[in-house]
């Protein structure tokens, strides 16, 4: 293209402006592919001349050697816009001026004037004549012409034409490559020298009334306000007027105009000036030697700035030759094969033809003036009366097909209205609509397969699982085939193992699975060859396979389809289709059901992919999460994790129940931001994390310090929202913190739903501590609800909104009594606020906890003394306490451990000292100081006095810790009251054995006891 232009510039100056034409039209074609080229220059009486062609013959050309620029043929839509356009043919050989145009130009006009003729040499608004039959000959889809106008200065002067190929409308580049030739051509049209004698384009003046005398055309002025007129030369020969005869005046026109034709042409004249359009006619004038002859006149008027007319100014010219044509064409259509009548406004027939007078059964002289609707034959055509009425009232052709019983033929009536009256085509259509019927079927069948491959690979598209191409299959295979049964195998191994199936019995199946390795079956023999099998009976199939002839039988089937999945020259299964009859498969099914495998294939090896990656996902997360939350007297809890949509099932959302000591427990929920492996990682990191420091016994607001500490040493980028709950079942009291994480829901027993006011802390990472903790008061029985944010919240739903879902389902499930149980309430919540049919964007963790209170009856706690008695009081209060539960068999081993306790916090500790046990699911001690030094066990050698209490803890508890409190610390105890661990042996010689194992009681406490009379 631009090789092209580069030439054209190199081209000398001072070229003739016919070189120049010459040389614009062959870059033209060559550089679209065209079939040929003109250009056009404006010329006298509003008329684009032919001035130069190149590649089209003189046939093709010769109706555009003169063109109305104000017409619709493409070089006049061009020069009227001042833009390219594209005017593509019909399959008939037309263009269609739909104004299409070049990509930069935007869209032209669609035919202002309501023109539907050709926009090329071929169009019926060209002249009529052989040319145009010929054209219509060499169109096919994609051609079409491309126009662009010429301009000398601001002034448009002409239009470049382009005929092109089959390749349709010229691309964007081609559009410039055109816009820039024509920049050249302007520029060398400039610069090339004056034409010389007759080749002189611009005729006006006395050459231009010459020319017109020439070719017989005369010239005209009539001032519409004083009547008077003006004939050149021409015009007076025309209309058979002498010089001396005329008298300037409008009458001098009408006297010469036949009586029949005044009327029709006066009023053709007062239309054309009150719509502001061009005025035609047709009318006979008399001749000097009295005949009359035919005319044609065209003509505009001029209007003053009042928009009031004021002139008319036109051309007149001799129509005899057209008429005598007309005459001719008009004996053609007496004798042609199709049937043609026509009748006048009142439905009477003015004209029939040889063939429609054999369909009606009469002769012209007898059907003329007769009324169509009158006629048996025409009586006979269901609805021709309203169907013509209608064309004719909407002034809109139309055409149908009807069907005559008698012969059995089939014709198709075209009905067209006209100025005076409405025509009627009929011609035989029987053998072109049988073979329209069968080309019509083929293409329906076509359409059909196309149709069920473009729904079956929309289908396969969106499957991500095996069992989703399995039933995409069954859906959009199964019916249009009518088969019955579909299965779909793959190789595992050296076995040939189901991945789906439909249509067939489970006994069949198991049979099937226990014959899956290689051997000779027609899925194995398949799979090897590569090539499809179709077995159109269980005849074919023994012959396929004798050594599985009884499974034709078994399946109830008796015709298969046998098709290969391959992928990348690799075959790894086989889909079968079967029919529960018979069937023999056209060589155009087996085509399609081999294009359709080869689809089903590739699906299927995508899905096996993923299916893969999601069982790796799903075990991933289910390893990060809890697998079973803890049955505990002071919480009993359900959960739910909901990944996200489909490729997003690892997540970072995690929830957590954590035993603590004293009854105690700690509901945690977190969300790491993101999805995908990264963040299951994090998420896993940091649940570790909260178990060991939850173990610490730390409160919310410490553990909050240390996750933010861990989360911004993970980087830039990393955030997390956390909710960390501490519930006491001894006091009811619940600690709350939380970092950028919703409020969790309570629920009383009474069914009231409140979110808790929490302090808004940023999320982990982001966060600067100290973290805010909030304490609350919780009744015994009531619900706490801990869940993440893509719970609540969507693209679609608020987070406010969505929480107000969540207590309205709370509410219900209370009212209904649904809510008891927690494993239900998971369910109908999740179902709630995140429906199945919604692909969640975000994954979601929930956590349900029902908080229950230890009840005074199993609680008793006693101030001590800071005295060396405190130890033996504490052994006191033991056994009265456990006696009173019905504990004695604890007695000695509880007695141990809170003598020791007790002693360590006198000889190690401050006050003030006190002693608490709680009956709960196991046995509690707890001793409580003001000394925030913690106890550490150490190993103590065999000569010293002391340094071995711990280890008797150790020994003889199932498990103790520490913990600081509000004023100082507290070290506890837990025994089992059930089980192994429920009894130790307690006789005096295991107690002492217990005692000298350690080496004996440190010497103060050994004091302490001896100094209690009732040890």
């Amino acid at each position: 293209m631009n090789a092209r232009l580069a030439l054209l510039s190199a081209v000398d100056q001072g070229l003739a402006e016919s070189e120049v034409f010459r040389l614009a039209l062959q870059h033209a074609v060559g550089e679209l592919g065209a079939l040929g080229g003109t250009i056009h220059l404006r010329g006298p009486m509003s008329a684009l001349r032919l001035v130069s062609v190149t590649g089209l013959p003189p046939v093709l050309t010769r109706s555009w050697e003169i063109v109305d620029q104000e017409g619709p043929l493409a070089p006049a839509r061009a020069l009227h816009q001042g833009s390219g356009v594209w005017v593509p043919f019909t399959s008939a050989g037309h263009a269609v001026p739909a104004g299409g145009v070049g990509p930069a130009e935007g869209v032209g006009p669609a035919g202002s004037a309501g023109h539907t003729g050709s926009a090329g040499p071929a169009g019926p608004a060209g002249p009529a004549g052989p040319a145009s039959e010929t054209a219509g000959d060499l169109a096919w889809p994609g051609t079409g012409l491309a126009a662009l106008p010429v301009f000398s200065g601001d002034r448009s002067i002409g239009a470049l034409t382009v005929l092109t190929g089959d390749r349709g409308e010229p691309s964007p580049e081609q559009w410039d490559f055109l816009r820039a030739l024509v920049a050249w051509t302007e520029e060398r049209m400039a610069q090339a020298p004056p034409p010389s004698g007759p080749a002189q384009t611009d005729l006006n003046g006395a050459r231009l009334r010459q020319a017109l005398k020439e070719v017989s055309v005369g010239s005209w002025d009539w001032n519409i306000r004083t009547g008077e007129l003006i004939w050149d030369e021409a015009a007076l020969e025309l209309y058979g007027t002498r010089p001396a005869d005329f008298t300037g005046r409008i009458e001098n026109w009408m006297r010469i105009v036949h009586p029949d034709d005044l009327a029709p042409t006066l009023a053709a004249a007062q239309q054309a000036i009150r719509n502001h359009g061009v005025y035609e006619a047709e009318y006979r004038v008399r001749k000097l030697d009295g005949t009359w002859g035919w005319t044609r006149a065209r003509g505009r008027a001029t209007y003053d700035e009042n928009g009031e007319p004021f002139r008319m100014i036109g051309v007149g010219w001799d129509s005899n030759e057209p008429r005598t044509a007309r005459d001719a064409l008009s004996r053609a259509l007496r004798h042609m094969s199709d049937g043609f009548l026509a009748v006048d406004d009142d439905w009477r027939i003015t004209f029939t033809n040889v063939e429609a007078e054999r369909a009606l059964g009469f002769s012209e002289e007898e059907l003329f003036g007769r009324v169509l609707w009158e006629l048996p034959a025409a009586q006979q055509v269901p609805g021709l009366e309203s169907r013509c009425r209608k064309a004719a009232a909407e002034e809109k052709p139309t055409s149908f097909d009807m069907y005559r019983p008698d012969d059995g033929r089939r014709y198709h009536l075209r009905l067209v209205p006209g100025p005076a009256g409405l025509t009627l085509y009929s011609t035989d259509v029987t053998e072109k609509r049988h073979l329209e019927d069968e080309r019509r079927a083929a293409d329906r069948a076509a359409a059909e397969r196309a149709t069920r491959i473009a729904e079956l690979t929309a289908a396969l598209a969106k499957a991500t699982t095996s069992r989703d191409v399995v039933d995409a299959v069954a859906q959009r295979v199964l019916p249009p085939f009518d088969a019955v049964g579909l299965m779909v195998q793959a190789i595992e191994g050296n076995r040939l193992l189901g991945v789906g199936a439909v249509g067939y019995a489970d006994d069949f199946l198991d049979l099937l699975n226990s014959r899956s390795t290689a051997g000779t079956s027609p899925s194995w023999n398949v799979i090897r060859s590569g090539a499809p099998a179709f077995l159109s009976s269980p005849q074919e199939y023994v012959a396929y396979s004798p050594d599985h002839a009884d499974l034709p039988g078994i399946a109830h089937k008796q015709a298969w389809a046998f098709m290969p999945l391959t992928v990348s020259d690799h075959t790894f299964g086989v889909c079968v289709l079967s029919w529960d009859r018979p069937r023999r498969l056209t060589a155009d099914e087996r085509s399609l059901l081999t294009t359709i495998s080869a689809l089903v294939a590739q699906a299927l090896e995508r899905a096996r992919l993923y299916d893969a990656e999601h069982t790796r996902s799903r075990e991933l997360q289910r390893s990060l999460l809890p697998t079973g939350l803890p049955d505990l007297p002071a919480c009993v809890a359900a959960a739910r994790y909901l990944p996200a949509g489909q490729g997003m099932d690892v997540g970072g959302d995690w929830y957590d129940v954590i035993p603590l000591s004293s009854g105690r427990v700690a509901l945690v929920v977190g969300d790491v931001m993101g999805h995908g492996l990264p963040e299951a990682a994090t998420m896993g990191r940091l649940r570790t994390a909260v178990h060991t420091l939850a173990d610490l016994e730390l409160p919310p607001d410490e553990i909050m310090s240390h996750l933010n500490d861990i989360v911004g040493d993970m980087g830039e980028g990393s955030y997390v929202t956390c909710l960390y709950a501490l519930y006491d079942s001894t006091t009811q009291n619940c600690s709350i913190a939380r970092a950028g994480h919703p409020p969790p829901a309570l629920m009383h027993p009474d069914g009231t739903v409140h979110f808790p006011e929490l302090a808004t802390d940023p999320p982990l990472g982001a966060a600067e501590p100290p973290f805010e903790t909030v304490e609350l008061t919780v009744p015994d029985g009531s619900l706490l609800v801990l869940y993440t944010d893509g719970l609540v919240e969507s693209s679609k739903r608020e987070i406010d909104q969505g929480m107000a879902d969540l207590a309205r389902l709370l509410r219900t499930a209370h009212e209904d009594g649904t809510g008891a149980d927690l494993e239900r309430l998971c369910d109908t919540l999740t179902a709630g606020l995140l429906p199945a049919e919604h692909q969640a964007a975000d994954d979601a963790a929930l956590l349900v906890a029902r908080l229950h209170a230890l009840t005074e009856d199993r609680m008793a706690s006693w101030p001590l003394a800071e005295d060396p008695k405190a130890a033996g009081l504490a052994r006191r209060h033991v056994r009265e306490q456990l006696s009173v539960w019905g504990l004695d068999e604890l007695t000695p081993i509880t007695e141990l451990l809170a003598s020791e306790m007790v002693g360590n916090v006198v000889r190690h500790a401050r006050g003030p000292v006190s002693l608490r046990l709680l009956h709960g699911a196991e046995l509690v001690c707890e001793v409580f100081d003001g000394s925030l030094t913690m106890p550490r066990m150490r190993r103590a050698t065999d000569t010293d006095e002391g340094g071995r209490g711990l280890q008797l803890i150790t020994a003889l508890s199932q498990r103790w810790g520490t913990r600081y409190t509000a004023t100082g610390k507290c070290i506890w105890t837990e025994q089992a009251l059930h089980g192994p661990n429920a009894r130790v042996d307690q006789s005096p010689d295991v107690l002492e054995l217990l005692f000298l194992g350690t080496g004996g009681f440190d010497a103060d406490l050994d004091a302490l006891a001896l100094g209690d009379e009732e040890q």
